[in-house]
């Protein structure tokens, strides 16, 4: 047998790769070192833009074309680091002599040695991890949530008057609108899309126990935190003073775990779109060209929201295990965080490969007003609530004096199907008052759905 050439290993970087590929301008080795290159120019700006050791602050001109070997990052960029890390064996190590280099090419070797000054490699680790998840996060993977939220916003208007059977505990239950359980969902993935977009994306850079050891040896007139945070905040991140080696990671934490719950909220709606189609209350368009099943001609399987379902839980454990790695550091330094940091990208990308899902499969269905309607005729029985209700309202009013309501209506009910006419009869010989009463007679299943509809267009 013949040897394969080299093949992706992930589907997020095969099969899958379209839905996901904006998160790599990130989430991948080659995004995580052009933030490490952008942290180590960045810092030496900083330093001589304080003419600190006697240097002068670069001009303009200077600054930016030191600035272009982060900006102009490409395949050139990437193959010489990979060339490095090759001999280095140390990533950023291999960083730091591409920007050596770079100062070299530009004329400016009389400050070389500012390049990773004061720096333990988790100083360039944190602020450039903080760099590419806040991007990622907040310029990809939020945008991308939000069109799940909007799709459900205009579902949840569109659908506001669409009556509908509850079930509860799988049961026949009061009536809703499909507008207003969309939109259930619309409202608890809002929520949790602001907590995403408010959460802390902190750095330190406090050298190798978070003491500026160095730096106050090397000038002890220098009030390093200050200059630290200034840089850090520069930077667009939040800072964070009391460390040891690496910065505490709780900020990562924190996000991942609002992801993961986002993840839930999806999960939860791909689960109960798929349970809708399968009753009907949803009809999925057909897409010219495709297939259902292999066998089946007339099947139209629930695919996008099977495959939400599916990438939503692997997401979930990735992001779990994220979190759960992450908030434990052993003594001020460990490398467990090393490994698990490097698959951020692949947490988020079962995650927006999910959402992307999503958004194609609530754009592919049809409702089916008529499936709701006659769902909903063939159970009367759910007026019993309203009926015991009013009853009940009535005997407090004075103008009943019936002595428990609530059995009354569960003998008729439980466990029995009654119809139109039997439930008309029934509180036709109600003892209520006339006004009640008429209330009660026009009242049908597909009517007794409160203010679902205001709730729904109020998404």
């Amino acid at each position: 047998m013949t040897s394969l050439p080299p093949q992706p290993l992930s589907p997020l970087d095969g099969r899958y790769r379209a839905a996901v590929a904006d998160l790599g301008e990130f989430l991948s080795e080659a995004g995580l070192n052009r933030a490490r290159v952008e942290v180590e120019v960045e810092w030496i700006i900083a330093l001589t833009d304080r003419g600190l050791f006697g240097t002068q602050a670069l001009s303009d001109e200077q600054k930016e074309a030191l600035r272009g070997a982060y900006r102009d990052f490409g395949q050139a960029e990437i193959d010489w680091l990979g060339e490095r890390e090759a001999v280095t064996r140390h990533d950023v190590k291999a960083v730091e002599y591409f920007v050596r280099d770079r100062l070299s090419q530009l004329g400016l070797d009389a400050i070389a040695e500012l390049t990773h000054f004061g720096c333990t490699s988790e100083d360039v680790n944190s602020l450039s991890y903080a760099l590419v998840v806040k991007r990622a996060a907040l310029d990809v993977w939020l945008p991308a949530l939000r069109t799940v939220i909007e799709r459900l916003r205009e579902l949840a208007h569109e659908h506001a008057d669409a009556a509908m059977l509850s079930h509860t505990h799988g049961q026949p239950a009061t009536p809703s609108t499909m507008g207003k359980e969309l939109g259930v969902f619309a409202w608890r993935l809002d929520r949790v899309a602001r907590q995403v977009e408010a959460n802390e994306f902190l750095g330190k850079f406090s050298g190798a126990t978070g003491t500026w050891s160095a730096h106050v040896v090397a000038d002890p007139d220098v009030d390093w935190p200050t200059v630290a945070r200034e840089f850090v905040e520069g930077l667009g991140l939040g800072f964070n003073l009391i460390t040891t080696q690496i910065e505490s990671h709780d900020w990562q934490v924190e996000l991942y775990d609002k992801v993961r719950h986002a993840g839930g909220i999806l999960h939860n709606l791909a689960t109960d779109m798929w349970t809708y189609i399968s009753m009907a209350y949803f009809a999925q368009i057909p897409v010219a060209g495709a297939t259902g099943s292999s066998t089946m001609p007339h099947k139209i399987n629930p695919i996008r929201f099977e495959n939400a379902e599916a990438n939503l839980e692997i997401s979930g454990a990735l992001l779990n295990s994220l979190s759960t790695t992450l908030v434990t550091s052993r003594m001020q330094r460990d490398l467990t965080d090393s490994s698990t940091q490097r698959n951020i990208g692949v947490a988020f990308g079962h995650s927006m490969l999910a959402i992307d899902n999503l958004r194609r499969g609530l754009g592919e269905v049809s409702l089916s007003r008529d499936v709701l309607l006659a769902d909903l005729d063939h159970n009367w029985e759910v007026l019993g609530e309203a009926i015991q209700t009013v009853v009940r309202a009535e005997v407090v009013a004075g103008r009943s004096t019936i002595s428990d309501p609530y059995a009354l209506l569960k003998e008729l009910t439980r466990g029995h199907k009654v119809g139109a006419a039997e439930m008309r009869a029934f509180v036709q010989g109600l003892e209520i008052g006339d006004e009640a009463k008429a209330r009660l007679l026009a009242l049908t299943p597909q009517t007794y759905t409160g203010v679902a509809e205001t709730l729904a267009h109020g998404i």
